[in-house]
């Protein structure tokens, strides 16, 4: 029954990841067909991120109020309903309000599948649960790069909903193998966890956030400009090959994750995080390398995911060693929240910066947060330390 049930969590990360490199893999085609510049994604991008953003502040209220369970069904409905409406939008517009239930259901399945996971299973548990989110964000793209090739881009979204509808009737089905009723000692730690107010004031818990926002920021801003830094830094390429340049980064993540699954209890977390952005920062240096043709630039892409992989299940996982059990659900929470401020803006920013300067500046930017990432990561740890 146990081992059912976690099959079941890493299928609900495969959703959580499906819906995330749509937008990145089918811009390049909606741009045309809306007539809208091409930062006009980071607009759809931070209204899908403001929203999970307030979700995940208000999943610790969640979490102590409702069983995992019940807060992922709703959640997985949420984004089946957002992109279905993805897949009728006939204007540019019409994205804005489909993005509301797209960002809610997203923020809600992560902060509370990664504080339960947290709190009752190991780091390799915890890597592997985000192996399985690479995986839902590498079907997807090819979902959208067959809807290219034999339909349109609405019908990639379609298809997607699909999906998440046959994960949402297993999810259904598997209630049963949720426990009825946590233990004692589980419930009293749920009702008697810290509230936001209380745990931001807690050592070392803002520097981790800006470690967050950083990691966040350069990962969302691969999500959505890898298949458009192709089709701006390389020529005679076809839609369908560059829209499944989303899949670059999310293979890489899954390569990283799955790896770090199984090495992730031998060497812990703190050293899993330094050895990935080693490994993120030589994948910025190979996209760096001016080539003629896309094969370096695509393999340095596999390589910033795979450094990437670790990073954020690691610091999620470490949120209850850190902090204790009382802080950590309000602790995941902001975290989420924090990271999805950076998926939020820095998408953004990048989508004007390389509107004025040139979409050949995304390493550079992304090399900023690799560094802003492992910098505050120290920098907590050795606040923590000292308490």
């Amino acid at each position: 029954m146990g081992s059912l049930l976690l099959a079941v969590i890493y299928l609900i990360f495969i959703s959580l990841g499906l819906p995330d490199s749509l937008l990145g893999s089918g811009w390049p085609k909606m741009q045309m067909v809306f007539g809208v510049p091409s930062s006009y994604a980071g607009y759809v991008s931070m209204t899908i991120s403001f929203m999970t953003i307030i979700s995940a502040l208000l999943s610790p209220k969640f979490i102590k109020r409702f069983h995992t369970k019940w807060i992922v069904i709703f959640s997985v409905f949420l984004t089946i309903l957002g992109l279905l409406g993805f897949s009728i939008s006939g204007q540019y517009a019409m994205l804005f309000l489909f993005a509301v239930p797209y960002g809610l259901g997203a923020g809600a399945i992560d902060a509370s599948v990664n504080h339960y996971v947290a709190n009752n299973y190991s780091g390799s548990v915890m890597n592997f649960l985000h192996c399985f989110y690479g995986v839902g964000a590498v079907i997807s793209p090819s979902i959208m790069a067959m809807a290219l090739k034999y339909a349109r881009w609405n019908e990639g979204y379609r298809w997607t909903a699909f999906v998440q509808m046959g994960i949402l009737l297993i999810c259904i089905f598997s209630l049963p193998l949720w426990k009825k009723k946590e233990s004692e000692s589980a419930e009293d730690e749920i009702k008697n966890s810290a509230g936001i107010r209380e745990t931001i004031k807690a050592p070392g818990v803002i520097l981790t956030l800006i470690a967050f926002f950083a990691y966040c920021s350069g990962e969302a801003t691969c999500f959505l400009w890898t298949p458009s830094f192709f089709a701006g830094t390389r020529t005679g390429m076809s839609d369908q090959l560059i829209a499944s340049f989303g899949s670059l980064i999310f293979g890489g993540l899954m390569l990283g994750r799955l790896i770090s699954g199984f090495i992730s209890n031998r060497l812990g977390d703190r050293l899993l995080i330094r050895i990935g952005i080693v490994v993120e920062l030589f994948g910025i240096a190979l996209v760096f390398i001016p080539s003629p043709g896309y094969l370096i630039a695509a393999i340095g892409f596999v390589v910033i995911g795979t450094g990437m992989g670790p990073v954020y299940p690691a610091i999620q996982h470490m949120a209850p060693t850190n902090f204790g059990k009382r802080y950590s659900a309000a602790v995941i929470g902001l975290q989420m929240a924090s990271a999805y401020v950076g998926s939020t803006f820095m998408p953004m920013v990048f989508g004007l910066l390389q509107q004025e300067i040139g979409i050949g500046i995304m390493p550079i930017y992304l090399l900023i947060f690799a560094v802003m990432n492992i910098g505050f990561l120290e920098l907590t740890y050795k606040v923590i330390k000292k308490v």
